[in-house]
């Protein structure tokens, strides 16, 4: 099964699209560790129709007129792994969940650092929205594009607020005023 990809510029570094004929299989950060998604080497394509799309929804997504992406996904990984990125699929546009969070969906509520594991190898950042997965304090964790990044994601979604991205309860509602 060949694969191609692409690269894209964003506000948030250059990414690497990479689509297989399932759907897309990876967006990979310019510094990835090239063991986190561990895949063989592709050719650059500019006539993918699945990276065409991607690079597209995500420049929507980058410009705030686009909340959701519409993309064929296909997430290599363990049994395990896929649950959790599918479950990181289902946190709305603007909100965030906890790794125990994501566990208790999953109905393995002591798996919380198992998920913290496999939402790390996730893939398809920011379309399977890993950045939000934050820690049960609320404050960000580890992400494969970097804190900044992560933190950048989280404000363009409105889930923290500008003086909130450094701060330590960043899973509370806004409203709450703690910061």
């Amino acid at each position: 099964m060949s694969l191609a990809c692409k690269t894209m510029k964003s506000p948030v570094g250059e990414l690497t699209l990479v689509a297989g004929e399932g759907g897309l299989v990876a967006i990979l950060w310019k510094n990835d560790d090239p063991r986190r998604v561990p895949l063989e080497p592709a050719p650059e394509s500019r006539d993918h129709p699945v990276l065409r799309a991607a690079e597209r929804q995500l420049a929507e997504y980058f410009g705030g007129q686009r909340r959701a992406f519409d993309l064929p996904l296909d997430f290599r990984g363990t049994e395990f792994q896929r649950r959790v990125w599918r479950e990181l699929l289902t946190i709305p546009f603007g909100e965030t969940r906890s790794y125990g969070a994501i566990a208790r969906a999953l109905g393995d509520p002591g798996a919380s650092r198992a998920v913290g594991a496999a939402n790390g190898r996730n893939p398809i950042s920011i379309v399977a929205p890993c950045h939000r997965v934050i820690g049960a304090t609320g404050k960000l964790t580890g992400f494969a594009g970097g804190v900044e990044a992560k933190t950048f994601l989280l404000r363009l979604e409105g889930a923290i607020r500008q003086e909130r991205a450094a701060g330590v309860q960043l899973g509370l509602p806004l409203a709450t005023g703690v910061g």
